[in-house]
């Protein structure tokens, strides 16, 4: 009864310092703020994209075509004669889409294998692993291009080849921290109460091992939001005449002396979503681990 009353005692005081250390890993430090930032004007951006410009994504003017940056067209037109800005705004939608869905879909599956492998062990944990590490062995960027051009160009197929790529990390990661757990009391406690093995797993040791998971998927959106830019560059991902930041960077590779801007806002936008994923994935790991935390 005295554990039970001082556990409930300490309750509110551990609540506390964990939202303390969530405030300050997220609030507390100029990269992280920088980087949520810079996502929230991301997000923000994409949703208001038709109250933000009064071009259609698709609206071409041809008189108009490789104009740079002036008061009408804040980012200049490309080659078509198509609003950059416009564009660009659309083609967050489809880089924020990709990057959620993808990361989501890679967590699921590369959590669930990990955690299988390495709670029954055995032939489960070998084969597993074995297959993790074949697909590990092949550059992410070629087994993407690979998946994707098997199953074809649309975004479904897109999200799914860049998912494939992801989910050995995340079977490694939740691999180790389910062996470190799964030998803790709590959980042969739970064993020797009659619970069955996937109430184990499920109930009580997943859950204590998704600390890492979170940080790394968290890294892993701006992976795939790379991933989506590169296939879509190379012709295997959203196709013309919807945008996409890939697609409108081929375009302006033919341009670069001429018309730099088609390729450049593009560029930067790519690069500002991936920065700000990664100083917010740095932030969580922060939050989440102490022994990482800065001080």
């Amino acid at each position: 009864m005295s554990v039970e009353v001082a556990s409930r005692t300490h309750l509110p005081v551990r609540t506390a310092v964990r939202d303390l250390r969530w405030t300050r890993a997220l609030f507390g430090q100029p990269t992280s703020l920088l980087g949520l930032v810079l996502l929230v004007f991301v997000v923000t951006a994409a949703l208001a994209a038709p109250l933000l410009t009064p071009y259609a994504q698709e609206a071409v003017d041809v008189e108009a075509r490789l104009q740079p940056p002036s008061s009408r067209h804040w980012m200049g037109t490309d080659q078509f004669g198509r609003d950059i800005l416009t564009r660009v705004l659309y083609g967050a939608r489809v880089s924020l889409v990709v990057g959620l869905l993808a990361t989501a879909l890679a967590t699921a599956a590369g959590a669930a294998l990990g955690a299988v492998a390495a709670f029954y062990g055995g032939a489960a944990d070998e084969f597993l692993m074995r297959l993790m590490d074949v697909l590990l062995a092949f550059p992410y960027i070629v087994l993407a291009i690979a998946v994707a051009a098997v199953l074809g160009p649309s975004l479904p197929n897109l999200i799914l080849a860049i998912a494939v790529i992801r989910v050995p990390q995340f079977a490694r990661v939740t691999r180790g921290a389910v062996l470190s757990v799964k030998q803790m009391a709590y959980v042969e406690a739970a064993r020797a109460a009659g619970a069955s093995p996937a109430r184990v797993l499920w109930r009580h040791v997943l859950p204590n091992c998704l600390n890492p998971v979170v940080v790394l998927a968290t890294l892993s959106a701006g992976t795939a939001i790379n991933a989506e830019a590169a296939l879509s560059f190379l012709g295997l991902g959203i196709q013309p005449p919807a945008s996409s930041w890939g697609t409108m960077l081929a375009d302006g590779r033919r341009f670069l002396l001429d018309a730099p801007w088609i390729a450049t806002f593009p560029g930067l936008a790519i690069s500002l979503t991936v920065l700000g994923c990664n100083l917010v994935g740095d932030a969580l790991r922060d939050a989440l681990d102490p022994t990482t935390a800065r001080r």
